[in-house]
């Protein structure tokens, strides 16, 4: 059977999201709480990778086991696990080789950016206290929709084939005293989203123009992106699967 973790965590406490060894990885204390709990190895495979401060809301993993999960499944392995890591849901894929990178259907990221000093949010959102035009960041992001190829903001040394993502959501919002970007793609390139954010930004500054933007977009030259923007500003908020392809589990949360 394959079994479905929708995980939360804080990543600046990890060193990214991918196992790297035995760094502390968002993956590896995911797989040593399993093989605690299971009481065998158990490898997990995730379905989008974040860098290390980056966080999420709602990140997934695959295993496989043959036996099915006890009641307390859930609250056991929230016990295990270190506290900057949460499992919120489990389900069972219908399938069992329904894969959580390859057959999820979009990713939806949010940036968070402040203006006034807050130390209730450092390191939770980007502290941003420059004068900033939200047009021209309304017109960056609408841009962004006309485009499929975003080679310009996927940092070199990537083993993607292709660098070509369908975006079907990019805008700002405002969320009290913060800012958000937020974006929403089939998938995503390596630093893809703090790219995005971070030459966004650039241009609100007046640091270049809505015509340099649309010109570094079609240069597909790394060099010319803004990839600056601190990870801990971001966040994977959710991940879409195809309808009913994965059952809820209900568990004892005590």
């Amino acid at each position: 059977m394959r079994f479905f973790l929708e995980i939360a965590y804080d990543g600046t406490e990890f060193h990214g999201s991918q196992l790297q060894q035995d760094t502390p990885t968002v993956q590896l204390m995911l797989n040593r709480s399993l093989a605690v709990l299971c009481r065998q190895e158990i490898s997990t495979f995730g379905a989008s990778r974040t860098d290390e401060g980056v966080h999420a809301l709602g990140n997934f993993y695959h295993f496989d086991r043959t036996e099915s999960l006890p009641p307390n499944f859930l609250y056991q392995l929230n016990a295990i696990l270190p506290p900057a890591i949460s499992v919120r849901h489990i389900y069972q894929a219908v399938q069992d080789d329904l894969n959580a990178r390859f057959d999820a259907l979009s990713r939806r990221y949010r940036y968070r950016i402040y203006k006034n000093k807050n130390p209730f949010l450092r390191k939770k959102a980007l502290y941003f206290p420059f004068k900033t035009d939200r047009n021209v960041l309304d017109a960056t992001a609408a841009m962004l929709m006309q485009y499929e190829d975003f080679e310009t903001f996927s940092k070199r040394n990537t083993q993607s084939r292709t660098f070509r993502c369908s975006i079907v959501q990019s805008y700002w919002e405002d969320r009290d005293e913060e800012m958000h970007y937020v974006v929403e793609a089939n998938r995503f390139l390596r630093g893809m989203v703090r790219g995005l954010v971070g030459t966004q930004l650039s241009v609100a500054r007046g640091k270049n123009s809505l015509e340099d933007f649309r010109s570094i977009i079609e240069s597909k030259d790394c060099t010319r992106a803004d990839f600056s923007v601190a990870g801990h500003g971001l966040y994977l908020e959710k991940i879409t699967y195809p309808e009913r392809s994965l059952i809820p589990l209900p568990f004892e949360r005590r």
